[in-house]
């Protein structure tokens, strides 16, 4: 596999490696030294206030409502953009967008567009091949929105299969400009062919969570690493959903795919419970991004600030929960600072082996939190929130800066005004009302120290940083179609 090395193995996992290599398949696993499964559910464009265990009134999320019930909240809980690709490119990574350049497309758009020359370089390690390193089965079953080039698909990046749509739903052919832009209909791929084009996209949280326990079953017998990034409530004005969920919901569309959603989880964890791996598996839920606002808005970030598509605390700070029965305490709640930068080298500390140390990784392990260890605290020294290219708001602690720009990329809410810092303590002030930048200098001054690090290490804006890597890149990309032999080829990978 390609990036072996990059990683050891670690105490007494190291000698059942050797000897689980000479399996076939690895699927011979001793029972007693058998890691952990993982599950890790993103959904699209979804707020923190839309899911019963973090005050939904209006949408009903009994599966949801049971999963924090048996399990922890984590309520200070951030992905590292307002959008898609930026935000899954963290997940998948460990590191900032910026520190892998996918802040950004290479025409400077804010996410990656059907037919974009850039990607998630292939010489980045993703949780999947860090899982797979470690003997895991990998699927991936969703929104991949990494790239769209052959270069850039998951089964390149460390899944064995994927099935699912290679962007957005809303980028279709039918787009006001996806015509002009050259955008295909819809692709449904399985691996690398497209199996349908346009893909019913009523059909897809059904179909995803269908196909993914089909894999559940089929990988029961050895560890498996099974990542659901849901298509839904996606990016378009009015959400999708099955027949049988249209319509029955009391907030439209959006509030059908919400509770869509809650189904496909209950489906997952039904079939942890009847194949017998409740027990042995960790179960992460939680959204992209917070909800964007729309017209008229269905979805909320309530108590947060502002929406998605910003770096207002509504834009980055989402509902996640935490499931493994018999290790994560029971209806628990993790106060603490933690994101999707974490997910990796936690899980990595799972599988038994080391996340990669040739690089630079953003992320910490967080057993402890996740465990309820007493007296356990974030790692995360410093938080950034960026807006594409430029950062925007520092957070340590419970103090969150906004920094004094003078001309922003995009205000993250009207209450911030240019030109001057605004702090806030989101640990008691979510909704970001009362400025206390005057009351605490020595504050100001601390975070802005931290900004100038970043800045230095990350980049800002035209500011490349020392530590930032370069995005994948493909001379002449093509449209994902279906082809002839059902296998995608196209130009080979530019360095």
């Amino acid at each position: 596999m390609r990036g072996e090395g990059r990683w050891m193995r670690m105490g007494s996992l190291g000698v059942l490696g050797v000897i689980l290599a000479g399996a076939a398949g690895g699927s011979l696993w001793a029972a007693e030294h058998r890691p952990p499964n993982v599950i890790v559910v993103s959904v699209d464009n979804l707020g923190y206030g839309d899911i019963g265990p973090f005050g939904s009134e209006l949408h009903r999320t009994p599966n949801l409502d049971r999963m924090a019930a048996e399990g922890m909240r984590l309520t200070h809980f951030y992905v590292t953009s307002g959008v898609c690709t930026p935000s899954r490119a963290s997940l998948m990574t460990g590191c900032y967008p910026r520190r892998v350049s996918l802040h950004e497309d290479h025409e400077g758009g804010r996410v990656l567009r059907p037919v974009s020359a850039t990607g998630l370089h292939p010489d980045e390690v993703t949780m999947a091949e860090v899982l797979q390193s470690a003997g895991y089965a990998t699927g991936i079953f969703g929104k991949w929105h990494l790239g769209d080039q052959s270069e850039f698909l998951p089964t390149r990046q460390g899944f064995d299969t994927f099935f699912g749509i290679p962007y957005s739903d809303d980028m279709v052919h039918t787009h006001p400009r996806g015509e002009e832009l050259g955008w295909p209909p819809l692709p449904l791929l399985r691996d690398e062919a497209v199996i349908e084009a346009p893909v019913d996209r009523n059909t897809l949280v059904r179909r995803c969570t269908e196909e993914a326990i089909a894999f559940i079953e089929a990988h029961r017998d050895r560890p498996f690493f099974v990542y659901m990034p849901h298509t839904m409530p996606g990016s378009t004005a009015a959400p999708f959903a099955s027949e049988a969920f249209r319509g029955r919901s009391a907030n439209g569309p959006y509030g059908d795919a919400v509770e869509e959603l809650d189904w496909s989880l209950g489906r997952v964890i039904e079939a942890l419970g009847r194949l017998g791996l409740d027990g042995q598996t960790l179960v992460i839920w939680t959204s992209d991004n917070g909800a964007p606002r729309r017209d008229p808005p269905q979805g909320s970030n309530a108590p947060m600030a502002g929406w998605g598509y910003s770096t207002a605390e509504g834009g980055m700070r989402v509902p996640c929960l935490a499931r493994w029965p018999g290790v994560i305490p029971a209806g628990s709640t993790c106060d603490e600072l933690a994101s999707t930068l974490d997910l990796l080298p936690t899980v990595a500390a799972l599988a038994g082996v080391e996340p990669p140390r040739d690089r630079h990784l953003d992320g910490f392990d967080i057993r402890p939190l996740l465990f309820g260890t007493e007296g356990a605290r974030s790692p995360t020294v410093a938080f950034y929130y960026y807006d594409g290219p430029q950062l925007q708001a520092v957070r340590s602690g419970p103090w969150k800066l906004y920094l004094a720009i003078d001309e922003w990329v995009r205000r993250p809410h009207p209450a911030i005004e240019p030109g001057r810092p605004a702090l806030f303590d989101v640990a008691v002030d979510p909704g970001e009302t009362a400025d206390r930048a005057s009351d605490h200098p020595q504050v100001v001054r601390m975070l802005t120290a931290l900004a100038d690090a970043a800045r230095k290490d990350l980049g800002d804006l035209d500011r490349p940083g020392a530590n930032q890597r370069p995005a994948g890149h493909v001379a002449f990309p093509r449209p994902l179609v279906a082809e002839a032999d059902g296998v995608i080829e196209r130009s080979g990978f530019e360095e």
